[in-house]
């Protein structure tokens, strides 16, 4: 006769998995709200310091910061998919969450990728600030 150890009935695995899931759902959403937020107080400040050029430098600079912000908000997000589909789940639960996940995973993408883009504009205008600078100190 097989030994079967049962820790948690399933009926309890899911209701503390459904909990956890809300939790980093949460979590991934607090994120989002709070990059968003953080990007519209530097949006008013830069709107208000900032002069041409600088003031759209600054602007892709928070662009950039924002990104991250989603980008980490919808890998929580996507955990708590996986998560959710953790206990037995059945092949519609298992197809919803390979879609979410496709559609997550090339939103993460394409952030990533503009994100990355924004880096090396930002980068490269630094350089040029930096270059201007130097022509003008030398007589």
């Amino acid at each position: 006769m097989p030994l079967s150890i049962e820790l948690l009935p399933e009926s309890t695995l899911r209701d503390v998995i459904g909990l956890l899931v809300r939790v980093v759902e949460s979590a991934g959403a607090l994120i989002i709200f709070i990059g968003a937020m953080w990007a519209f107080a530097q949006f008013v400040l830069a709107g208000t310091r900032g002069r041409g050029g600088r003031r759209v430098a600054g602007f892709n600079r928070i662009r950039l910061s924002l990104g991250r912000f989603l980008v980490l908000g919808l890998e929580f997000q996507l955990a708590g998919d996986v998560l959710r589909t953790a206990v037995a789940p059945s092949f519609a639960e298992i197809g919803q969450l390979a879609a979410i996940a496709a559609i997550r995973t090339a939103l993460n993408y394409f952030l990533g990728r503009e994100i990355a883009r924004e880096r090396a504009e930002l980068h490269e205008d630094d350089r040029e600030d930096n270059r201007d600078g130097n022509k003008a100190a030398t007589p």
